[in-house]
């Protein structure tokens, strides 16, 4: 099959395990060595010591996702250049260990966004919800971010000073556990006991940005890419930023990753081969600009690694998880190109792709599973994209 089954594991942490996975017939893995803290080197022992856990069950460590950017790198801090050298390092071990495709973000202090992680729909699934309104409540009400009244229409801002005016303190404290807590802690360690510490904390991260805007925060991308962008070359490996999610303007922080304009420009700043993209279907589908079967057909050649979902937009900005074959991203399509750029490459390994953020189903709700990564709504969202790719390819066998 042209597009490798991979799926993101999480290490011993994760409740699902290695075996069971390998059962599901992925056949690469996304993970990340998530016990080293930001900033450090990966060495070859610990890399290896991954790597082996994984060929033991019959598959192959296919992606890093993630070989964190520091915080450094993107506001520029006096330490970037020390910690983009041991970047460089962890490069060239990645290579030496054979592990070629590493997924990236430059989305300053917060990663990917939702107001809701369990929002129940008409059929009894839970999916992954952004609700705009609730989203200026945290940015406007909570975070009491004084610029933000501005940054939003005037009838979103209103409908956002009303129900904040009707949360309770747990409504309030459960809005800031989804956003801070239970979104980010999993992914750069944020973690409170309290929702006042865990605004604190935020308001911290966010204050590093001050002076940030978007030119200086291409800039110190830029920056970055021209550093490492040879030592990727000469290991072999492709560097694919992930598109921001969701593709706008949050909480004042500049984002640079969000359209179309904005993926050309990191392309083109560093025209190398090894400069490349995550194309995630979901992040950048979430955005009414973005017109996906143009990108995808643009920049089919610098797409190395896929994120296959589908969200569904709906009026004032919200959006939530769709089935991974319907919403607002035509897939059939997106596949179709994806299949024929990796047959014009010929590759020897074909092009890694993993489904991502799926419904919670069945006894999903059962299970301690990262937000986003449930085991049963990921092994149907599976089953329906490795279907259509495998009737895609048979169709253009002729």
């Amino acid at each position: 099959m042209n597009l490798e089954k991979t799926w993101r594991w999480f290490g011993d942490n994760d409740s699902i395990s290695l075996a069971e996975i390998q059962q599901i017939g992925i056949e690469g893995i996304v993970t990340a060595l998530h016990h080293i803290p930001n900033g450090e080197v990966w060495t070859v022992e610990e890399i290896k010591k991954t790597q082996h856990k994984i060929e033991e069950h019959g598959m192959r460590w296919s992606v890093v996702e993630s070989l964190p950017v520091h915080e450094s790198f993107k506001y520029g801090g006096d330490d970037r250049d020390r910690l983009i050298s041991n970047y460089k390092e962890s490069l060239k071990n990645l290579g030496k260990c054979g592990i070629k495709t590493i997924c990236y973000n430059f989305m300053p202090v917060i990663d990917w966004i939702r107001t809701e992680l369990d929002h129940k729909l008409p059929n009894g699934s839970e999916v992954l919800y952004f609700n705009f309104v609730d989203f200026v409540v945290f940015d406007l009400c909570v975070l009491d971010r004084k610029a933000a009244e501005n940054e939003y229409p005037i009838n979103i801002v209103e409908k956002a000073k009303k129900r904040y005016s009707e949360m309770s303190s747990q409504d309030i404290a459960n809005l800031v556990d989804t956003i801070i807590v239970k979104t980010q802690g999993f992914i750069d360690g944020i973690t409170a006991d309290n929702p006042e510490e865990a605004i604190a904390i935020f308001q911290e991260l966010l204050a590093q940005y001050t002076h940030i805007d978007d030119v200086q925060l291409r800039d110190n991308l830029k920056y970055f890419l021209e550093a490492i962008i040879p030592t990727a070359e000469e290991n072999g490996i492709k560097m694919c930023i992930h598109p921001d999610d969701p593709p706008m303007k949050v909480l004042g922080l500049p984002r640079i990753v969000g359209s179309r304009d904005d993926i050309k420009w990191i392309l083109d700043t560093v025209p190398s081969a090894s400069n490349g993209l995550t194309f995630c279907t979901g992040s950048l589908g979430a955005g009414v600009h973005n017109d996906l079967d143009g990108m995808v057909e643009e920049f089919a050649d610098r797409i190395y690694f896929a994120h296959l979902r589908s969200t569904q937009q709906q009026p004032e900005g919200d959006f939530f998880e769709a089935e991974h074959l319907e919403g607002s991203v035509d897939m059939y399509n997106i596949i179709k190109n994806l299949v024929q750029e990796v047959d014009r490459r010929d590759l020897e390994i074909s092009m890694p792709m993993r489904v991502d953020h799926g419904r919670k189903i069945l006894f999903d709700s059962e299970g301690n599973y990262h937000p986003g990564y449930p085991l049963l709504g990921r092994m149907k969202a599976m089953a329906e994209i490795t279907g259509m790719t495998a009737a895609i390819e048979r169709s253009l066998q002729g």
